[in-house]
């Protein structure tokens, strides 16, 4: 077969991804980018507002609040579910019978997710007199509900995200298994303790992995949606404090049907996403350590 008949080959395979993409992918977020500068409801054409839906986001208390929310569960978020899912993968990669077993069931919440039917659990748990007031009451705590408590929502959310901290886990379960046994080995000849193997040794050589699993939970932990929507009944209730950017941007949409000023968010969204990632790798250069670097 030649150079040229392989090459159309090549994009006769690729062909059906191509059109996937271009139709579900490209086409959407063009015809966004044109809805953020026009007022358009779904009921009537779109008329051409310029910035109009950009000055009046910047002027939105409310699109504030929601900017506000979820850059708190960002920056609290994913760091506790990283770190919870570092160390149960230090944990897993101690030799042990029933080894697989041990890991399947620490992977199995994350099989399920942050869906929908965990969402309604959460809240049934964290509801007045659920499951959590009812622990409380027995280590003579104040009851309430975490639902309905502004103080607690946030702290909610962090546990739900934590609890599906398996497939992180089972990425740094791999890094982990990369690290030569060597390098302990000499460390521990020279006299250095399990801490300071940790920082010396399994952090640096952890680094690419740490970095992934960072890149990927902060952009996933922009997007939230359905806990939020299922927990606060679509409102993002109480007092605003589960009003996620992606979920007032559904209120905005889909509610009020204002679909210029939701696609503006959206591409607000994409912009601070985009600045944040092209951030984490920018200093990822002074932290992150790969093999055969002279660093």
């Amino acid at each position: 077969m030649s150079r040229h008949a392989e090459t159309r080959a090549g994009f006769a395979f690729l062909s059906p991804w191509l059109v996937g993409f271009v139709a579900l992918t490209v086409f959407p977020m063009m015809a966004s980018l044109y809805l953020a500068f026009t007022d358009y409801d779904l009921f009537r054409a779109p008329q051409w507002v310029g910035l109009a839906n950009f000055t009046a986001l910047f002027q939105d208390p409310r699109f504030w609040t929601s900017a506000k929310v979820t850059a708190i569960y960002v920056v609290v978020g994913t760091p506790v579910k990283l770190a919870a899912a570092l160390a149960v993968a230090l944990l897993l990669n101690v030799q042990q019978r029933g080894q697989g077993a041990y890991r399947s069931i620490f992977y199995a919440p994350s099989l399920i997710g942050a869906s929908v039917s965990i969402a309604i659990v959460w809240r049934a748990m964290f509801i007045d007199d659920g499951i959590v007031d009812r622990i409380q009451q027995l280590f003579g705590l104040p009851a309430g509900g975490w639902v309905g408590d502004p103080s607690k929502t946030m702290p909610m959310f962090v546990l739900l995200a934590v609890w599906t901290f398996g497939a992180p886990t089972v990425i740094f379960l791999a890094g982990l298994k990369q690290i030569p046994a060597e390098l302990y080995e000499a460390a521990s000849m020279d006299g250095a303790g399990p801490l300071r193997k940790f920082r010396s040794i399994t952090i640096p050589m952890l680094s690419p992995v740490l970095f992934f699993n960072l890149l990927l939970e902060t952009i996933g932990a922009f997007q939230v949606f359905g806990s939020a929507f299922i927990i606060s009944g679509g409102t993002g209730g109480p007092a605003d404090s589960t009003l996620f950017y992606t979920l007032y941007l559904y209120i905005k949409g889909f509610a009020q049907f204002d679909m210029g000023y939701a696609s503006a968010m959206a591409w607000v969204l994409v912009v601070v996403v985009g600045v944040i990632t092209a951030i984490l790798f920018r200093t990822s250069n002074a932290w992150v350590h790969y093999s055969g670097d002279s660093r």
